[in-house]
């Protein structure tokens, strides 16, 4: 029994490293130089669609036995010459154009994809022929878009353009160009032949006229030396006797200079001795000025003394005196100022008063009267009527008469005799009741217009006996079961 059990452990433990074993065989690691194609159930990509293939360069994966398989790409770069013949160019010329491309499979995202989906399984020969034959195509097509002059001369672009082609041809199914190198460019009819000879005769002719411009410039060089040699010894000459002259000038200013400074030295002594006993004379009157000033400071500090000081006593006091008054008369307008605002205060307070009475007064004559504005006004004039008749008697009381001479012939109108006529008339010419109104800027109304003092007075006692109507009386109100 114990035999057995042992068996059977050996035989699960034998079991389980042959599968880590297979487990890690299929785990698969990528050179630097290839690249790893996992293909079978490998995901899905961004769009939710099945991956044809997962490429991995520089890395690990491990390979599911059974549901996935790999291969390897060849990272090596492969050199592919083309030797493009009677290639047409834009001009219509036929040109060969012999050249050496490196290709190789793109390690760039995407690309690795396009490569395990059209290069997996092909050899090198086959990816050889394969791109050859894209770029003969791409060649071909380049050359028939640029003209002679442009392929020749401006090789830079040519290569760009070539690169340009070829390169996204390439992509296409997975290669990436890496190099481009045209050897030479011919053509059958000795077009860029010619182009050479005219260069080589353009930069010989060049040359020769280099030559001559600089033998030219040689002749011109040595005339302007011979010049400049004669201007420069002239130039010494010159120089050499302008120094003699400079140094004959030098010494007669030198010779003038000496006798000048000694004249200066011996006027300096005169002046020295002039100026010594000038200052000695300049300090005996400086001392002589400064005991005169210091005896007229000392009068004049006297004379301050006796005359400022009291003057401007007497001033400070007159200043306080001035001062004293001012704040005394400040006092005396402000009291006065107080008393008349008190009386101006007091007047319209009694003004308030009376007004304040005769409003009284005239809301309890509109009450008398019933609230009625015509019969209130009414009992107003007629209350002030007495006075409008006194009024209306001084017209003519105050006429002087110095002589009245009565011729009466008793032939008067009616039974009344010419000096009760003129009497009548004179009574008569004092202004009516409406005319005073309108004299005093006021208006009468319009049913007093034309009425008398004696039948205003009655229309006002009539007023005053009316009574009132009593109010109705209201109906109790009704209260409701």
């Amino acid at each position: 029994m114990s035999g057995s059990f042992i068996i059977i452990i050996g035989v699960v433990v034998v079991f389980i490293f042959v599968i880590l074993i297979g487990l890690f065989q299929r785990y698969k690691r990528c050179p630097s130089d290839r690249i790893l194609v996992v293909y079978g159930k490998v995901g899905k990509g961004a769009d939710n669609a099945g991956l044809s293939a997962k490429c991995i360069h520089g890395g690990a994966a491990f390979i599911w036995p059974i549901i996935q398989d790999y291969e390897f790409l060849d990272l090596t770069p492969i050199s592919i010459e083309v030797m493009l013949t009677n290639a047409l160019s834009r001009q219509n010329i036929r040109v060969d154009v012999p050249s050496r491309f490196t290709v190789g499979i793109s390690t760039e995202e995407g690309i690795m994809t396009n490569a395990a989906e059209r290069l997996l399984g092909l050899d090198q020969p086959s990816i050889h022929d394969l791109a050859k034959d894209i770029i003969f195509g791409q060649l071909r097509l380049v050359v028939a878009t640029m003209d002679i002059e442009e392929i020749n001369n401006n090789r830079d672009k040519f290569l760009a353009n070539v690169a340009n082609n070829v390169e996204a041809e390439l992509k296409k199914i997975g290669l990436k160009l890496i190099n481009v190198n045209v050897t030479d460019i011919k053509d059958e009819s000795g077009y860029i032949e010619a182009l050479g000879k005219e260069a080589a005769a353009k930069a010989i002719n060049d040359a020769r006229k280099s030559v001559a411009e600089k033998d030219r410039d040689g002749s011109i060089g040595e005339a302007n030396a011979v010049q400049e040699q004669r201007v420069k010894v002239a130039s010494a000459d010159a120089t050499a006797v302008e120094g003699e002259n400079l140094a004959k000038i030098t010494i007669a200013q030198s010779d003038a200079t000496r006798r000048e400074r000694e004249a200066e030295a011996q006027r300096q002594a005169i002046a020295a001795e002039k100026v010594q006993s000038a200052k000695a004379l300049e300090e005996a009157y400086a001392a002589e000025q400064q005991a005169e000033k210091a005896r007229a400071e000392r009068d004049q500090a006297s004379q301050t003394a006796d005359i400022v000081v009291p003057a401007r006593i007497d001033k400070e006091k007159v200043e306080i005196d001035a001062e004293a008054r001012a704040e005394n008369i400040r006092r005396i307008a402000k009291g006065e100022a107080d008393a008349i605002l008190f009386k101006k205060q007091a007047e319209a307070k009694g003004i308030y008063e009376v007004l304040t009475k005769q409003a009284e007064g005239f809301k309890q004559i509109v009450e008398a009267a019933g609230k009625n504005s015509k019969d209130a006004v009414l009992l107003i004039i007629a209350d002030k009527m007495d006075e409008l008749v006194r009024l209306q008697t001084e017209a003519i009381k105050n006429i002087k008469i110095d002589k009245v001479t009565v011729w009466d012939s008793g032939n008067g109108e009616g039974e009344r005799t010419s000096t009760a006529n003129f009497i009548s008339g004179l009574y008569k010419s004092v202004p009516p009741l409406q005319e005073m109104f309108d004299m005093a800027g006021m208006q009468l109304p319009e049913y007093l217009k034309g009425k008398s003092p004696e039948e205003i007075k009655q229309m006002a006692k009539e007023v005053k006996e009316k009574k009132p109507a009593s109010k109705p009386k209201q109906a109790p109100p009704k209260t409701e079961e």
